[in-house]
């Protein structure tokens, strides 16, 4: 390419500097897509051209307007050149109707209004940037999160409608399901599945554990919503897992879930964690100490106690 020169001698971090990709999103997709085949410095650290750097560019550009990187690693650069040209010439901005107070304030401003105008497109650029732009814990903790807060907040007052709700919630499922499946686990990552106990509807709790955990460098099975304790247990146990984190978010009174609860309990292997968090804990706090579950107040908390079960793993160049 002329004007780039194919030595390989900028490091992994000035090339997330450059490009606006995370370190971590720079990892997952040379591991999982085969993007690039970086140099390796004599102590071993990944070494990228100017070239490389302008590929990456352009992947950043095509992505953060909603295209899958699987797909763009089949074209040409050249063709990729003309997708990134066709995007720029059709995006459309998004604007904010008032100043925010930060950055963070804007991105998060900016999905909402996105949502209150049914603009799916919007809203999934919004979080596809954040997804590839951002460390892991600012994209969860920081948009996710909030967001999610925010749409059950205007859901109760009523000020969203079932569409909004609709809208908002298919294309953050999507979009975390994208996240989770960026991470490759090493062979010998340890195991964590998420769920939530039965009759506990609201599944974006266990998603975000799953999410946490793919990028903690956790092997991640996810099951879903509304699992009897017994589906939960041999599913722990096919697939190995050393923790199982449960969501539990409404309702905070069940009557019939202390007793899912002892009944994981006693069905799992006595070395497996279990894992609780979500606003419904509070109501089942009798019944999740009977269990022996760990309650986690937030991701973050989620985060530091996997590293302290995994041991806080090198981080690589």
């Amino acid at each position: 390419m002329v004007g780039f020169s194919s030595e390989k001698r900028h490091p992994i971090q000035v090339v997330a500097r450059r490009t606006g990709l995370t370190a971590d999103v720079l990892r997952a997709w040379e591991k999982r897509y085969g993007i690039l085949k970086p140099a390796r410095s004599d102590a071993g650290r990944r070494l990228y051209s100017d070239e490389d750097v302008e590929y990456l560019r352009l992947l950043r550009r095509a992505t953060t307007a909603g295209r899958s990187v699987g797909q763009l690693v089949a074209l040409s650069r050249e063709d990729l050149e003309v997708v990134v040209r066709e995007d720029d010439a059709a995006a459309a901005t998004v604007p904010v109707p008032s100043t925010p107070a930060t950055e963070d304030d804007a991105v998060l401003q900016r999905a909402v209004y996105a949502i209150a105008g049914l603009d799916t497109r919007a809203l999934e650029i919004i979080l596809r940037r954040a997804m590839i732009e951002r460390e892991p814990a600012y994209f969860l903790d920081r948009l996710v999160v909030p967001l999610l807060v925010g749409i059950g907040n205007e859901w109760r007052a009523g000020r969203m409608t079932p569409a909004h709700e609709h809208v908002a919630t298919t294309v953050i499922r999507a979009v975390i399901g994208e996240f989770t499946a960026t991470f490759v686990p090493r062979s010998d990552a340890p195991s964590l599945l998420s769920a939530t106990p039965q009759r506990q509807l609201h599944e974006f709790g266990a998603m975000l554990a799953a999410a946490t955990a793919a990028a903690a460098g956790w092997r991640i099975t996810h099951l879903g919503a509304d699992l009897p304790a017994n589906a939960i247990a041999d599913a722990a146990r096919q697939t190995r897992a050393t923790v199982v984190a449960l969501s539990i978010v409404h309702p905070n009174d069940d009557p019939e879930l202390p007793g899912e609860l002892r009944a994981l309990r006693d069905a799992l292997p006595s070395d497996v964690v279990l894992l609780a968090g979500g606003a419904g804990t509070a109501g089942y706090g009798h019944a999740l100490r009977e269990a022996r579950a760990v309650v986690v107040a937030d991701l973050a908390a989620l985060r530091a106690t996997l590293i302290s079960l995994a041991g806080e793993p090198a981080v690589p160049a």
